[in-house]
């Protein structure tokens, strides 16, 4: 899954890619050990999209988002089923993560 964005991923880029809200966003970035599905490294933050199989990884994702914390970035997830059906709320979440 890593190779290929998922749906919900490849739209929410297409709304953040390109310079759009004034910042590089990248995909699949590598940070340590983990792979971001999105990030912004100039302001630290990973964009995570989380579809159902995040809801058996509660804890694991958790232990994720702390070790990146650590690391110094902050971690926002968005449901995939936020963005199927309101991409523009998920968009405007993204913006207030970034303090734009």
């Amino acid at each position: 899954m890593r190779f290929a964005p998922t749906p919900t991923e490849e739209a929410l880029f297409r709304e953040l890619g390109g310079g759009k809200l004034g910042v590089v966003v990248r995909r699949q970035y590598i940070i340590g050990r983990y792979t971001a599905d999105l990030a912004v490294p100039s302001r630290r933050v990973v964009i995570e999209v989380d579809g159902a199989y995040h809801a058996a990884r509660r804890v694991a994702d958790a232990r994720r988002d702390r070790e990146l914390a650590r690391r110094g970035w902050r971690v926002l997830r968005l449901p995939a089923a936020l963005l199927e059906q309101d991409l523009a709320e998920a968009v405007a979440r993204v913006r207030a993560a970034l303090g734009g």
